[in-house]
């Protein structure tokens, strides 16, 4: 089972404004954020609540892959199509009642052809019936700290009470993408096809034409409709450094792509993501009370990166362990303190997890009599 991560590697960084040009001049509300860090590169009206329209199904697809991860099911377990999901309007790849495809299958139809039907299909998988999935949806939005968002329905179609925000959009696209980029397998695909039960195939097509277009971009999700306009979530990678962009309300299609690419340009062309310190990393040695192993190494749990501007020259960091005493029995993966990350000028960068490099079980007698008696052959003192 996949472990989940934190959003962000840095708990301390806030989200910072940026004052630049009105780059995003067709869209009524737009945010750039670098993945790793969850830094706000620019922002327009960030907090304005619209319609999400299709951008809905990324809270969609994180359900679908946090049920995935908690075993619930798996890529190749099958999904019987309902007629509540076959009836579904919108886009739709039409799926037939009765018919079932493997979770794998739905998953790239919602990723690349924004189905509806599909999208219904694997709320009843996840949850029993849309309305429960909707209640998950929710749920997992005050997880992960939106503030400006409320859905009613797993697919994005108008409908009351249905809104979102860039910055939210931006949380769920992070939290989706750090966690399961095996997602961005799906919706980096352009073109496809959906082999159908009777032999026949349905051809998928990609939503978002940035994907053919644009150099790196691997993602995410468009979105349409009357009240919504045109949106669009987008994420790129080049070198080291993931940017997601998001805009909403914008009039045309043409112009949702024309303000997505301003904004990956921008953040591309102005900032540069360094890596301080690599993922499991050793940063010390801690002794452990009542263990089988006497001491253990510490490793982050998170890479530690800083976000710079593309100017700003390399920095030296050194690391301040916080951690309390540790006691057996420990386990693997398991958060037992924080590293500040601290440049030269003194400044905490970040702060990134720590957990130990190995499994400590707790010491039995067998283990204290063999220790004790290493210890006085050694003519030190006997551990009590």
């Amino acid at each position: 089972m996949k472990k989940i991560i934190v959003l962000f590697s840095f708990l301390l960084i806030p989200f910072i404004k940026v004052v630049a040009e009105d780059i995003t001049e067709y869209s009524e509300s737009a945010i750039l954020i670098e993945a790793t860090t969850g830094k706000v590169l620019y922002e327009k009206e960030a907090d304005l609540e619209k319609a999400p329209a299709s951008m809905t199904k990324i809270m969609s697809m994180i359900l679908i892959m946090d049920a995935i991860n908690n075993g619930s099911f798996t890529m190749e377990d099958k999904v019987v199509i309902s007629e509540n999901a076959h009836s579904m309007g919108g886009s739709q790849v039409y799926l037939n009642t009765g018919d079932s495809y493997k979770v794998k299958d739905l998953l790239k139809s919602i990723a690349i052809a924004s189905a509806n039907d599909a999208v219904v299909a694997m709320s009843e998988k996840v949850a029993g019936t849309t309305e429960k999935f909707v209640e998950m949806m929710n749920k997992k939005c005050t997880e992960l700290g939106c503030k400006h968002t409320h859905f009613v329905n797993p697919h994005g179609l108008d409908a009351e009470g249905h809104y979102s925000s860039a910055k939210d959009m931006s949380l769920m696209a992070s939290y989706l993408i750090n966690n399961y980029p095996e997602v961005l397998g799906f919706t980096s695909i352009y073109e496809d096809y959906l082999q159908r039960p009777d032999g026949s195939s349905t051809w998928l097509v990609n939503t978002n034409k940035l994907v053919r277009f644009y150099p790196d971009v691997d993602g995410l999700k468009t979105g349409f409709t009357e009240t919504a306009g045109y949106c669009l979530t987008a994420t790129a990678k080049k070198s080291n450094m993931r940017l997601i962009s998001v805009v909403m309300g914008v009039d045309t299609p043409d112009n949702r792509t024309s303000d997505t690419v301003k904004l990956l340009n921008y953040g591309f062309n102005s900032y540069k993501l360094r890596t301080i310190y690599e993922k499991n990393k050793v940063i010390d040695e801690a002794r452990v009370e009542k263990g089988k192993e006497e001491s253990v190494k510490l490793i982050l749990m998170n890479e530690a990166s800083e976000l710079l501007n593309v100017n700003d020259k390399d920095k030296e960091y050194t690391i301040n362990v916080k951690i309390d005493k540790l006691e057996a029995p420990l386990k693997k993966g398991k958060e037992i303190g924080t590293a500040e990350i601290i440049d030269n000028e003194g400044n905490i960068v970040g702060e990134v997890g720590i957990t130990v490099n190995k499994d400590v079980l707790k010491a039995n007698l067998w283990d204290y009599y063999k220790r004790n008696l290493n210890t006085l052959l050694s003519g030190k003192r006997i551990i009590k």
